[in-house]
Order: C-alpha cells, then sequence, then structure tokens
C-alpha cells in the first residue's frame, strides 16, 4: 500500500494549520547564517553558523532550525556576548506523511473519499488506532484498514504535532544578560559530512610521462544543506573519542616515504585545504573541486613478481603492472597526496584515453617514491620453485629456488622480482645475478627478460633458525 501517497493528499490542510503556529522557511530560504564548515576525511564535520539573534533580557528559548539531522549535540556550543546556555534539545523527528500518521495515533482525524464518477465528496471522522505498516481507523462502531484501493482518499489533519519538525531544529534555552540584537555563533559536530581525494592519471609509456589532476570529492549525507559556506578540508585524521578512523589502506603505495615540506598551511598535523570561494553544499549530493593539475611529471612503468618463504607457483602467475613516480618537488608532482584512489589512463592507438586500472594511495609525503598497481600483466609471467631444501644442522638449513620468468611482448621487459619471508638469519650462498637487500625480510632482483623470450634466476639461502 502507498501509503505516503494516500496521506500525502491531505498536507496542504497540515501545512495550514502549522503555519497558524510557527513560521516555517521556505526550501529555497535557510535559517543559518554566515557559515564555516571544516569538513575531515573521516566522515566528520565542524559546523560553526553565525547567526543574528534579537533577544530579550532574562531566560528565553531560541530555535535554531536548520542544523544537521546528525548533529552530535553533546558537542554544542552556543557563545556570543552576554549570554549563557541554560538547556537545550535536539528535534530531530521531522514532519512527513508517515510520520504524521504516527503521531496522530490516539486522535480524531477526517477522511475525505471522492467519487470518481460523479466528483462528490463524502467525509467522515475517524479515530487512527495503529500505524504499524498499514493505518487502522475506528469510524463510527467499525474497524477499518485504510488501504490503496484506486479510489481517491485523503486525510485531513487538524494541526501538526508540536515535536514534528518541517527540518532538523535545535532549541535553546538561554540567559541573556542584555536585551538587544546579539550575533551567536553555534558551534557544533556532524557525521555525514566528509571529503575523498580522487586522482585521475594520464599516463604516456614512450614520453616516460603523466598528466595528473586531483579532486576533492564532498559528501553531503546530514539532511541539512550547507549554504554560501567557507569550506575548509582536513587532509588528515583526528581521533574519535578511542575510534581509529580510518582504516590502514588494502594497497601499499608508498616506496620510500617523503621527507620535503609543502607549501600548503598546516594545523598540527593535517594539511588545509581550504576552498577558494564560498560553495553550497546540497544535502544528498557529491561536489566535485580541483586541488592539483600536474602536466609532464616523469612516470615509469614496471612489472614486479613477488614469492611468498618456500611459496612454490608451479602455474605461471601473472607479473603485476606498476606505475612509479614521485611527489618530490624536482621531477615529481611537487605536493603531498592525501589518501584516495589514483585512476589510470592510457592513449590507445587512435588517441582516445582507455581506463587500464585503479589504486588506492596512502596518504603521500611531498618527495615520496611512489608505486601503484594498476593490474595484472597479460604477456609477462612467472613461476617459482623449490628446488631443494636441505637440512644442515638441527637449526641449519640450506634451500635452493629457481624462479622462471616468460615475456610475450615485442619489447623487452625488467620484472622487479621479490621473495619475502627471510626472518632472521638469513645468507645468501649463491645467486645467479646480483640482488639487493630492501629490508629485514624482503630481497629484490632485477630481472631482464627480452622480447618474446624467457629468463630465469637461482638462488641459493642458507638460514639459521
Amino acid at each position: 500500500m502507498r501509503l505516503g501517497a494516500l496521506i500525502l493528499l491531505g498536507l496542504p490542510f497540515a501545512a495550514q494549520a502549522q503555519a497558524q503556529t510557527a513560521a516555517v522557511p521556505s526550501p529555497d530560504q535557510t535559517a543559518q547564517g554566515e557559515l564555516s564548515v571544516t569538513i575531515y576525511q573521516n566522515g566528520q564535520s565542524l559546523v560553526q553558523d553565525v547567526r543574528q539573534l534579537d533577544l530579550p533580557a532574562g531566560r528565553t528559548r531560541q530555535e535554531f532550525a536548520d542544523v544537521s539531522a546528525q548533529i552530535r549535540s553533546e558537542t554544542v556550543t552556543l557563545s556570543g556576548p552576554g549570554i549563557g546556555i541554560v538547556e537545550q534539545n535536539f528535534d530531530y523527528d521531522l514532519l512527513s506523511p508517515d510520520k504524521l500518521m504516527e503521531k496522530a495515533v490516539g486522535s480524531v482525524v477526517t477522511i475525505v473519499r471522492t467519487n470518481p464518477a460523479t466528483g462528490a465528496e463524502t467525509r467522515e471522522q475517524a479515530k487512527v488506532l495503529a500505524a504499524n505498516g498499514g493505518i487502522v481507523l475506528q469510524i463510527g462502531n467499525r474497524i477499518e484498514v485504510l488501504r490503496d484501493d484506486g479510489l481517491p482518499v485523503r486525510v485531513i489533519f487538524d494541526k501538526v504535532p508540536e515535536n514534528l519538525r518541517a527540518r532538523p531544529t535545535l532549541s535553546v534555552t538561554l540567559q541573556v544578560a542584555r536585551a538587544g540584537r546579539v550575533p551567536a555563533t553555534l558551534t557544533y559536530l556532524t557525521p555525514g559530512l566528509g571529503w575523498t581525494s580522487d586522482y585521475v592519471m594520464l599516463f604516456d609509456e614512450a614520453k616516460g610521462a603523466m598528466d595528473m589532476q586531483g579532486w576533492v570529492t564532498l559528501t553531503n549525507n546530514t539532511g541539512t544543506t550547507y549554504r554560501g559556506a567557507d569550506v575548509l578540508l582536513v587532509a588528515g585524521n583526528p581521533n574519535r573519542g578511542g575510534s581509529t578512523g580510518f582504516s590502514q589502506l588494502a594497497d601499499s603505495t608508498i616506496e620510500e616515504a617523503g621527507t620535503e615540506s609543502g607549501p600548503r598551511e598546516r594545523l598540527g598535523d593535517y594539511y588545509l585545504y581550504p576552498l577558494a570561494e564560498k560553495t553550497t553544499i546540497a544535502n544528498a549530493q557529491q561536489k566535485q573541486v580541483s586541488f592539483l593539475d600536474v602536466k609532464g611529471a616523469s612516470a615509469r612503468k614496471a612489472y614486479e613478481w613477488t614469492n611468498g618463504w618456500l611459496s612454490t607457483q608451479s602455474d605461471p602467475r601473472s607479473a603485476s603492472s606498476v606505475l612509479k613516480f614521485s611527489t618530490s618537488r624536482n621531477g615529481g608532482l611537487g605536493d603531498q597526496l592525501p589518501a584516495g584512489t589514483i585512476r589510470v589512463y592510457m592513449r590507445d592507438a587512435r588517441g582516445d584515453p582507455q581506463f587500464i586500472g585503479e589504486s588506492r594511495v596512502a596518504a603521500a609525503p611531498m618527495g615520496s617514491a611512489m608505486s601503484i598497481r594498476t593490474g595484472d600483466a597479460f604477456d609477462v609471467k612467472g613461476t617459482a620453485t623449490v628446488v631443494e631444501r636441505k637440512r644442515l644442522s638441527s637449526a641449519r638449513w640450506r634451500t635452493a629456488m629457481r624462479y622462471d620468468f616468460t615475456n610475450a611482448r615485442p619489447e623487452p621487459a625488467t620484472i622487479d622480482l621479490a621473495q619475502d619471508g627471510l626472518w632472521g638469519d638469513v645468507r645468501i650462498v649463491e645467486q645467479s645475478q646480483a640482488g639487493e637487500r630492501v629490508s629485514a625480510d624482503r630481497m629484490e632482483w632485477k630481472v631482464p627478460v627480452p622480447a618474446n623470450g624467457k629468463a630465469s634466476v637461482t638462488v641459493v639461502f642458507d638460514t639459521r633458525y
């Protein structure tokens, strides 16, 4: 049953009743004042709303409409000359056809039915008995279920319940020292309003270069529109009373963290990104604003193939296709990167950009060496084999590994081979080509594979545990 459609027909009467008790701004108006909104990447925001209040002296009750429907009421502060808060209430039960019916349980409403043939109306007084998934009415001595049977019907209410609001409303009881017009600053935290970073990379393999554009994506699910606001974005993860906020990103994209300082404004350990102009953030809206636009920065393509300790990969497994670039001032992006998602495009033979993959990027300081995985290489594959594992003593083993790679591409490829899991006292006894120990548990080799060819690497490990 389309309950909302049935009740909505009676709303003009409800709206008239409400207008007699309180003025409600039209959808194009707002009760908000001068707005400043600070938005964090963990979906939380700080709203500062400066409103001009005409206050009498003594104790008075003021209503603040157009606040977030998800306001954290325990974070509310109201400051202004000569005023103090005595009590505050947040009314978030919003006016809707269903809510009107719920609040009307136990009350009498008017049911209006229209004869579709003659247009004649009949009216009956009905007591609302229940509104649990359907409307149950008592009309005279009979019990009736209000249903959508295709006949024109509407419900008329005498008034709007006092605790139903057209918009989320905060009511505050104030103690005012002197009567007059006072600028009052309402400040609160709210979830439901956050931002993410999205990056678009156009990679030119022949030139070894990329164009990168960064977008801020604002998402507003607070139930309230913020009109003409000064917006400040904070890149970082403030703690929320024991909550860790953002979880660690699944993809590790920073090969080496940078040590360069950027010119952007800081607040403690966070970077600030103020929007250049006032903007309106509508409820249930996504808005995108550009914050990074770099042309021709250096970038190169590489292949990575990683093997776990004592792992045999007998079935050929694709190498990962990765792009490597820098956020450094010289030759790189020249900026730090807030955490987000990078989507990579390349031009095809016709010159049209085509999507080739995406990767999550962790927050990267300026000067960082970056490596983002775009997908699996179709033509570059590898296997790993434990050739021999020999016990030399109770705590000493010798392990021979062979890694085989194939390249079906018409040009040579270099594979960054990584062997993980080298914990403890691990020594390289033999290797067919020189590698590099990059961390306590990882060795890497750069393996050249000829065009339409094969290549192998053999390594003997001496381990003591």
